[in-house]
């Protein structure tokens, strides 16, 4: 609706995971950094958490674009599956056509594949979000998954990406074993205060802007006491306060207008 009216190609602030937009925070950077180094060290699991709307989804979707074609990866998105789907899913993300399908065969086949990815020198990837949400028989399945191994080394790395409830479901006596293999984890925080102008800035960069929307620093500074710096948040603020911005004629988003928007989010606004 404002796009044209601002010059943009595209909506600046979309809540989708987009990685072209990702906003590589202090925070954010060192997540990335530990992901990649726990993938080409084959540091077998791997656990990445943060609050809803940090921005965990769109970082792994950045992760799975920096890969190289000897990485090959699968990305489970619904972690509510029963657990002979999640095997299925899981094979046909591999690309795996599915044989017999009962669970003994579909390890057999995950392994065959395993197998012949490493001898190609391929490492293989599974990541599956919102891992909080998975069983604990399920977790427990997964774990053993990480017996598919070779003398020296994985055969291939889990990456567990969840809301920390997934760390106090980790800590469960049943899931011991599991919490003992994880060898790289890393909490996600929300963005700083001094990072916010970036992050609104960088998103109106990618989407086209060429520096004539500009974000008043007093608006800038209410959003991030709004959103506590939570990218999610400050998508849905900074969307509708372009909006306004756009009714009222103006490339300069004043804080009235972020109060405005504001009190709209929170239902607080009748007329």
């Amino acid at each position: 609706m404002y796009k044209e009216f601002f010059g943009l190609k595209e909506k600046p602030f979309n809540v989708t995971s987009d990685p072209s937009f990702l906003y590589l925070s202090r925070v954010h950077k060192e997540a990335f950094s530990h992901l990649l180094y726990g993938i080409r060290e084959r540091k077998g699991f791997l656990e990445i958490t943060g609050e809803v709307g940090a921005g965990k989804t769109t970082l792994c979707r950045a992760l799975l674009n920096q890969l190289d074609v000897n990485t090959k990866s699968a990305f489970i998105f619904n972690s509510t599956l029963p657990e002979m789907q999640l095997f299925e899913a899981i094979l046909e993300d591999y690309g795996v056509i599915i044989g017999r399908r009962n669970k003994v065969a579909m390890l057999k086949q995950l392994n065959n594949f395993l197998i012949e990815e490493l001898s190609k020198n391929n490492n293989v990837i599974l990541i599956i979000d919102e891992a909080q949400n998975l069983k604990l028989s399920i977790l427990e399945e997964i774990r053993m998954l990480s017996n598919l191994e070779t003398d020296k080394q994985k055969l291939f790395q889990i990456i567990l990406v969840g809301q920390p409830e997934l760390k106090a479901k980790l800590e469960s006596p049943s899931l011991k074993q599991l919490r003992q293999r994880i060898a790289v984890r890393f909490h996600i925080t929300p963005l700083e205060k001094d990072e916010v102008a970036g992050y609104i800035d960088h998103r109106l960069t990618v989407a086209g802007s060429s520096g004539q929307i500009r974000f008043d620093p007093d608006a800038v500074d209410f959003i991030y006491k709004y959103t506590g710096g939570i990218p999610r948040i400050i998508n849905m603020v900074c969307d509708k306060a372009l909006l306004a911005a756009y009714v009222m004629e103006t490339r300069d988003v004043r804080l009235s207008m972020v109060e405005r928007s504001v009190q709209e989010l929170e239902g607080l606004v009748t007329v």
